[in-house]
């Protein structure tokens, strides 16, 4: 028998689950000095998709503007990076889902 089928599965992951797109912080470049950068913002310049559950902001690349960046989740370099470049970062407010009162 294959190993495949002798080593016992666990959990359940769904094929189709929720889409959750990263994006560097160098790409917050495009956006104007002072801007509040969301998801409607980021799906009206065409960096994310509109189908997606999520954005998370990495930290690859460097950041010239002061913005006001607005997403799912941050790495600890592109949180460091907007506040270095006098940003300021705030998580997305979910509505529903496990947890919301």
């Amino acid at each position: 028998m294959p190993l495949i089928r002798r080593i016992p599965k666990r959990g359940f992951r769904p094929p189709c689950g929720p889409r959750i797109e990263t994006i560097n912080v160098e790409r917050l470049n495009v956006f104007d000095d002072g801007a509040v950068v969301g998801m409607e913002a980021l799906v009206a310049r065409g960096i994310v998709r509109g189908r997606s559950a999520g954005v998370k902001v990495l930290g690859d690349g460097g950041l010239v503007k002061r913005l006001e960046v607005v997403a799912d989740a941050f790495s600890a370099s592109a949180r460091r990076k907007i506040e270095a470049a006098g940003g300021t970062v705030r998580l997305a407010a979910k509505a529903g889902g496990r947890g919301a009162k």
